[in-house]
């Protein structure tokens, strides 16, 4: 079998009929049990891991005899199934042919599928109620009623936690839930969840959901549900354990999906975003993403799944098509969608099911992992919190000059900046350089190298506050720079210089430009240079996106403290969703996905000066901004993503945007993004508007972030704020289709392609965050 990324693993989805076969031809010399042996081919075939159905049957049989009563049945029958039940209830277990693991050795490396007829999210008032009865505490309630059979969530709920005990017994480490059946009451569904989630301490709880309600293909179809549970109940049976409960798919065009609402494409997202809302984002609680249904051609739809903790993808046969030679492949959107999902993963934490005996195996899936020097380097911190360095306040240590030291573009670009500087000097006789802040020496060894390329006559003051960075940069004076270079050891703000230099140079950037105080610095050192100098880097802005990431907010508030919610982090993003999208937005304010905050330019001319050239207070380094993003596409804010590109000299920049960093300084390593946390989700719908109000905000003392309470948003889209250092709140009068049941009309594509100009829409605000960092209370930068 072709070899996947080691990002995932690929597993057989066994059925009760591949259960039944084994037992039917089993060879007892070679296996011990029929599952050992239909394991064991199933491993052969190059399957890595197996899912089976932990029930049979005989279960659900038993089960609904005792549950069950179908319309009509006489008084006698009741009672002799209401005593069955009660003797269930107070002492639940299962005989030896209701399941189908019975020994430690045939549930090892197996992940169980829970019975696909429990039905933990039933219609009526006091069907909810009894939901939220937990296991052994008062007595059962009615299961008869004259019109059909209820289905009760109490006794759903306790079959539930009956086969997950049983799983937990046997150390199942994985368990995949049924699909929600109904979109109404999915809340009840979540509680169930939630109650299960603290039973069964150990065992993950994966929820088996299709990307979309399939029922957006259909002609006529409902929205409250994913299968009607009043046909199941009407027919006193239920759906027949080998498929999942989804409606049935009637033609899947094209066509017809490009054409579905946005809403109905967003439903399910938003069933299993309320589930792990109500869960509290538990780490143990994951996604079973079915591809059954064709995917829609939709980015934005798929994106936001990405973002989400999934851990299964289920590929049924049905799911491949037949290419040109009659060979069984998965659509393109298919193999894309897979893919991104490999990537967005860390990994072994993926597994892709495949129907046993379906093509899946000779299926393969190439560069699962983009291959390129930024990856390979960022192996094991994708997605992994770093607090931002603060060198102004603290010495680095050795072994990190090391690491930024590994990268070769940013000295490549620094480079080409000081060659192009020399290149293009005006002035007559030898060109003086500062290096403010030195490091160990690497921006030293670049600027000889331009000096060498250039042919010009100089020279270079470096410029170091760090003791211990100094040993080594005078060991490198001593056996590599000799007397071209002379060591100055102090703060680039109170320091004084022989004289004064004709281009300054600095690598004081951090991942939102200005965070680690570059502005501060160079304020200090801008006194020795000449009035006519030049400044390496001459300019950098910082940009801010809208973001959705359950993992980066779960690892955020891990620690419980908010400290934690209200420090930015520094990330190699992966499991991430920017929000945001091009465009102006319904309002027609909105900007780019990625929008730029603010800059700062070296060397400044604004400040007032003491007698020491220094500036009198920092408050000229203060910034604000307020930035509209348009949202085409629901989805949870957990925080915002900060970029930062800076113009080194003339063309020659560094840049981490992701639309710029590709055609400015390909393949860097240096800075991750900045991420500024949330201390609570917010939910954006489709076609909303998000406004986010920024401040940088200074003292003689520290520099802090904060965030600040938004405006409202506009007519049929929400408006947020929010920012690093911000508060967020969106507004919109978009319904959101989870928690308005009749909401078609309002989620037509027609309904936004165009509107009458003549007309005044209202703004309606539908969220906001709370302040963020007020003060600099939790995160704040010391000068």
């Amino acid at each position: 079998m072709a070899s996947w990324s080691g990002s995932a693993t690929i597993s057989a989805f066994l059925t009760l009929e591949d259960i039944a076969n084994a037992h039917t031809h089993h060879d007892v010399r070679t296996y011990e049990t029929p599952v050992l042996q239909v394991l064991a081919g199933a491993r052969t075939k190059g399957y890595d891991a197996i899912a089976l159905p932990l029930t049979t049957d005989k279960w659900k049989t038993r089960w609904a005899d005792m549950c069950l009563l179908p319309a009509g049945s006489d008084r006698d029958s009741e009672i002799v199934a209401e005593q069955k039940a009660e003797v269930w209830r107070s002492r639940p277990s299962f005989m030896n042919d209701e399941v189908t693991l019975t020994r430690l050795d045939e549930a090892e490396g197996v992940t169980v599928m829970v019975s696909e007829w429990l039905e933990l999210d039933a219609t009526d008032d006091w069907v909810r109620h009894d939901a939220e009865i937990v296991r052994g505490s008062s007595p059962a309630v009615a299961l008869y009623n004259p019109q059909f059979c209820r289905l009760t969530s109490r006794i759903h709920l306790q079959a539930l936690q009956q086969e997950l005990a049983y799983a937990s017994y046997l150390n199942v480490q994985s368990a995949i839930l049924p699909a929600p059946r109904n979109r109404d009451h999915v809340a009840s569904y979540a509680r169930i969840v939630n109650s299960c989630l603290k039973n069964t301490p150990y065992i993950h709880l994966s929820i088996r959901l299709p990307i979309y309600n399939p029922s957006v293909l259909q002609t006529s179809s409902t929205t409250s549900s994913l299968l009607s549970t009043e046909s199941i109940a009407a027919s006193g049976s239920l759906p027949p354990s080998r498929s999942a409960p989804r409606l049935v798919i009637s033609g899947s065009s094209s066509e017809k999906l490009s054409a579905a609402p946005e809403g109905e494409l967003n439903a399910t997202w938003e069933m299993w975003d309320l589930i792990r809302s109500m869960c509290d984002y538990n780490t143990r609680l994951t996604l079973t993403l079915d591809l059954a249904p064709p995917l829609p051609s939709t980015i934005g739809v798929l994106s936001k799944w990405a973002a989400e903790s999934v851990r299964n993808i289920l590929l049924p046969a049905s799911t491949f098509i037949a290419n040109g030679k009659g060979y069984p492949v998965l659509p393109k959107t298919t193999q894309s969608f897979i893919r991104e999902c490999m990537i967005a993963t860390p990994p072994n934490s993926n597994t892709v099911f495949g129907e046993h005996g379906t093509a899946l195996p000779r299926w393969r899936v190439c560069a699962m992992k983009r291959t390129g020097t930024v990856e390979n380097f960022a192996q094991g911190y994708q997605d992994y919190l770093q607090a931002p360095l603060q060198p102004l306040m603290d010495n680095l240590q050795s072994v990190t000059y090391q690491t930024f030291e590994q990268d070769p573009v940013k000295y490549r670009q620094y480079e080409e900046a000081m060659y192009h500087a020399l290149l293009e000097w005006t002035g007559e006789g030898k060109v003086v350089f500062c290096i403010a802040g030195a490091g160990r020496g690497p921006l030293v060894a670049r600027c000889l190298k331009a000096i060498e390329r250039s042919r010009r006559d100089a020279f270079i003051y470096a410029i170091e506050k760090n003791p211990n960075a100094y040993v080594t940069l005078q060991d490198k004076k001593a056996r590599e720079w000799g007397d071209m270079v002379h060591l100055l050891f102090g703060d680039v703000r109170f320091i004084d210089v022989p004289e004064q230099a004709d281009i300054l140079v600095s690598e004081l950037l951090g991942s939102f430009g200005d965070n680690e105080l570059s502005p501060e610095c160079l304020d200090g050192a801008m006194r020795f240079l000449k009035p006519e100098g030049i400044s390496i880097p001459s300019s950098y802005t910082a940009h801010l996106a809208p973001l959705s990431s359950s993992k980066l907010f779960n690892e955020a508030r891990a620690t419980k403290d908010l400290k934690s919610l209200e420090t930015p982090y520094v990330v190699m993003f992966q499991a991430v969703n920017i929000l945001s999208g091009d465009g102006g937005g319904l309002s027609g304010k909105c900007g780019p996905r990625i929008q730029e905050c603010w800059e700062f330019e070296h060397p400044r001319t604004d400040p007032v000066l003491d007698s020491r050239g220094l500036p009198k207070t920092n408050s000229h380094n203060a910034r604000s901004a307020k930035l509209n993003f348009y949202i085409p596409h629901a989805g949870v804010l957990h925080g915002l993503a900060g970029y930062f590109e800076a113009v080194l000299y003339g063309n020659i920049g560094l840049s981490i945007h992701p639309h710029r960093k590709d055609q400015i300084s390909k393949d860097m390593l240096s800075w991750f993004p900045l991420f500024f946390p949330f201390k609570e989700p917010l939910y954006l719908p489709s076609n909303s508007e998000l406004q986010v109000s920024i401040w940088r905000l200074t003292t003689d003392r520290q520099v802090c972030p904060s965030i600040a309470q938004p405006d409202s948003g506009h007519q049929r889209s929400p408006s947020l704020s929010s920012a690093p250092w911000v508060s967020a709140s969106p507004s919109a009068a978009v319904l959101s289709p989870l928690i308005d049941a009749d909401d078609s009309m309002f989620l037509q594509k027609s309904r936004y392609g165009s509107f009458d100009a003549s007309l005044v829409y209202e703004t309606v605000k539908i969220g906001q965050t709370s302040l963020h960092n007020p003060g600099g209370r939790s995160s704040w930068i010391g000068l």
